[in-house]
C-alpha cells in the first residue's frame, strides 16, 4: 500500500508539472504579445492578444480537470500517447495563432493559416477520443 500511494503522488506530480507549464507559457503568449505590440508601432492583432488562451484553457485547465476527476489515469499505457497528441494540438493551434497575428499586424494574409487551425484541432480531436478511451477503461476496472 505504501509503495503505490508513491506511485499515486508522482502520478499527480506529473499532472501537475504540465500544469505549471501550460500556465508559464500562457504568460510568456501574453509577455511575447505586449513586447511585439511594443515594436509593432502600436499596431496589435486580436489573434495575437488572444493566443494565451490555448495554454490557459485548452492545456492547463483540461489537464486540472483530469487531475481532480480521474486520479491514477497516468499509469495506463495509452496515456503518453494522449499526452503527445494533446500537447501537439495546442502547440500547433498556439503557432497558427502566433502567425496569424504577425500577418495582421503586417497588414497581410496567407492561405496556410487554415492548415494550422484545422491540424491543431484534428491532433486534439483525436487526443480527446483517447482520452475519453482511458476513462472508460479507468471506470470499468
Amino acid at each position: 500500500m505504501f509503495t503505490s500511494n508513491i506511485k499515486l503522488k508522482s502520478q499527480r506530480g506529473q499532472i501537475r508539472k504540465t500544469i505549471v507549464v501550460y500556465v508559464i507559457l500562457a504568460l510568456t503568449m501574453i509577455v511575447i504579445n505586449y513586447v511585439y505590440g511594443i515594436f509593432g508601432h502600436g499596431v496589435s492583432s486580436p489573434a495575437m492578444t488572444w493566443m494565451f488562451l490555448y495554454p490557459l484553457l485548452g492545456g492547463a485547465l483540461l489537464f486540472l480537470l483530469i487531475d481532480r476527476l480521474t486520479p491514477g489515469i497516468t499509469q495506463y499505457t495509452g496515456y503518453r500517447v494522449f499526452v503527445n497528441d494533446y500537447h501537439s494540438g495546442i502547440a500547433t493551434l498556439t503557432l497558427g495563432q502566433f502567425l496569424k497575428g504577425i500577418l495582421d499586424i503586417a497588414g497581410t494574409s496567407s492561405p496556410y493559416i487554415v492548415f494550422f487551425y484545422g491540424t491543431g484541432w484534428s491532433f486534439i480531436g483525436v487526443g480527446l477520443i483517447l482520452l475519453l478511451r482511458l476513462i472508460a477503461k479507468h471506470r470499468r476496472n
